[in-house]
């Protein structure tokens, strides 16, 4: 205290961690939850121990969900595998680092690994730090073209140039801190056309242009090149 008293503290009863019941219960419904799977990086989860922990999750949210909109997402290969084989009632995404950290655990190493990783256990998609979708944009179709989501994570997307960069390369979300903040910016940056406008493509066809077009201004065009090589690298 500025008095210089000193006050007895106790975790359970001045600042406990709600559980995941109490969310449920307390947070409105119509939000919805992303439930991370998290692990020791440095501990080897046998299959039995981590079913005993994932078939614990899905009773408090099978019990509490209700209607609310939920995915489960996770660094652990192994339990992202297991959570998609112990259910099929909400999507399951894999928590990458993409290739800006390196582990023992090859499945974490790229966003290659990551698709094969979701193809083989029928994930739904992959939620990749956002450096890494600049880094290795040649990632994006073929995340695509598996048919599987992409959302992306991290400070890059505090900025709203950065968002708005891979809402143009086909990112499908972002998890974002800054969430009034950033949604306005990038609504902002976003230019919906007031009417469908009919352009020649190169066959001389008359085809329909009902995309948003880029609404960049060259100062943000400058500040995305400053910004850029710092946040990628």
């Amino acid at each position: 205290m500025k008095d210089g008293r000193v006050l007895n503290w106790n975790v359970q009863s001045d600042d406990p961690l709600c559980t995941l019941q109490e969310a449920f219960e307390k947070v409105n419904p119509r939000l919805g939850f992303n439930v991370e799977l998290k692990f020791d990086d440095n501990l080897v989860y046998q299959d039995e121990e981590l079913t005993h922990i994932l078939q614990a999750i899905l009773k408090v949210v099978f019990e509490c969900a209700k209607d609310r909109p939920i995915i489960f997402s996770s660094f652990q290969p192994d339990a992202a595998q297991l959570m998609r084989k112990l259910q099929s009632t909400y999507p399951v995404y894999f928590l990458t680092n993409g290739g800006t950290e390196i582990y023992a655990d090859v499945r974490r190493n790229s966003l290659e690994e990551a698709v094969k990783l979701c193809l083989a256990s029928g994930m739904q998609g992959i939620v990749s730090e956002a450096r890494a979708v600049f880094r290795f944009p040649t990632a994006i179709p073929k995340i695509k073209e598996a048919d599987l989501s992409l959302l992306t994570y991290g400070t890059l997307n505090n900025v709203p140039e950065a968002v708005y960069m891979q809402h143009l390369m086909g990112v499908n979300g972002v998890i974002v801190d800054l969430v009034p903040e950033i949604t306005g910016a990038v609504s902002d940056l976003i230019a919906l056309p007031e009417t469908d406008t009919e352009i020649n493509d190169l066959s001389g066809k008359v085809v329909k242009d009902a995309a948003s077009t880029p609404n960049f201004t060259q100062r943000e065009i400058s500040f995305l090149l400053r910004l850029m090589p710092e946040l990628v690298q």
